[in-house]
């Protein structure tokens, strides 16, 4: 999985390329340079300080989901493991944050069945947490109900449908004979961690703290509107960055890439701010949330290889 990451981040920034010159092309380049070259730089200090409290905060959730699990590593690890998933921001719906299950396999031999669990339930929560903070203003600004109700409606379906063990296991009964004991086994210890993370007492506070992990990144995104335009309003905001990472998401396209910058820009634009500052305001938001975590991914991930290369030593 190590391995093969240098190919998904090329992969990724080859996909990002155009898309940055579409952004270019769109707004005019000399108008978007001139933005970009006119935005209050020091802001980025407070907006990337706000990106990091979003992974702290959803560090204290992964503690919460291993804890739960019965799964005790060492807290320095654990971050270390969590940061370094954020590597994989660039995959479809960042569901390549199981890298940070192939690392508890690394370091202190868990199944990886046993703790993948935690990063597919990491994403519904967010999901649902994205949906609460688009959701009002869907209604409020009359844009996006549909998306938004109905990704509300298919992730808390698949949440249901998860937590009835009958349904499961006479479907795993009947594709036993398919995928063999062995995987059966394998299948069954990874359902009983969804499970114990679904719980009600589990899952609500979950989305809670997803939900306020995720606000500290609308902040941010409200920041960098504001050097360009005062007429966007936090809960604006708000919305406009929760709908376009929920349309990233179900893209299902590395990172988001295309959809997300394209409904960011768009949604700006049509919030009346002209399309050059719109561009400017969506590189800039983009550098400092997905990029900016999969530097600090690599960072994490180059430490942690060399910890297990000086223990081996």
């Amino acid at each position: 999985m190590i391995e093969n990451l240098h190919k998904k981040i090329l992969t990724s920034i080859l996909i990002g390329i155009p898309i940055l010159i579409s952004l270019t092309i769109y707004a005019n380049f000399e108008k978007l340079a001139l933005n970009l070259k006119n935005f209050k730089w020091t802001l980025l200090i407070p907006v990337l300080t706000l990106s990091i409290l979003n992974y702290v905060v959803r560090f204290l959730r992964w503690e919460f989901y291993l804890r739960r699990i019965g799964i005790k590593i060492s807290a320095s690890k654990s971050f270390l493991i969590f940061i370094s998933g954020l590597t994989m921001s660039i995959t479809p719906g960042k569901f390549g944050e199981a890298l940070k299950s192939y690392l508890l396999k690394i370091t202190d031999d868990i199944p990886i069945s046993r703790s993948a669990s935690i990063v597919v339930v990491e994403r519904l929560t967010d999901f649902l947490a994205l949906v609460i903070l688009a959701l009002f203003g869907s209604f409020y600004f009359k844009y996006g109900q549909e998306i938004i109700v109905g990704v509300g409606i298919a992730v808390i379906s698949g949440i249901f449908i998860i937590s009835k063990e009958k349904i499961f296991y006479i479907i795993l009964e009947r594709i036993k004979k398919v995928i063999g004991d062995r995987f059966t086994l394998k299948v069954q210890t990874a359902y009983n961690s969804a499970l114990e993370l679904i719980n009600p007492k589990v899952l609500i506070p979950s989305i809670l703290i997803a939900t306020v992990s995720w606000f500290f990144e609308c902040i941010g995104f409200y920041i960098v509107i504001h050097v360009y335009s005062t007429d966007i309003s936090l809960s604006l905001a708000t919305f406009i960055y929760s709908f376009s990472t929920i349309a990233g998401a179900i893209s299902m396209l590395p990172g988001g890439l295309g959809l997300t910058e394209g409904s960011m820009t768009g949604l700006l634009v049509l919030n009346k701010i002209p399309k050059d500052k719109s561009a400017a305001i969506t590189i800039i938001t983009r550098a400092v949330t997905l990029w900016f975590a999969v530097v600090l991914g690599l960072i994490a991930l180059y430490i942690f290889q060399r910890g297990i290369k000086k223990s081996k030593s």
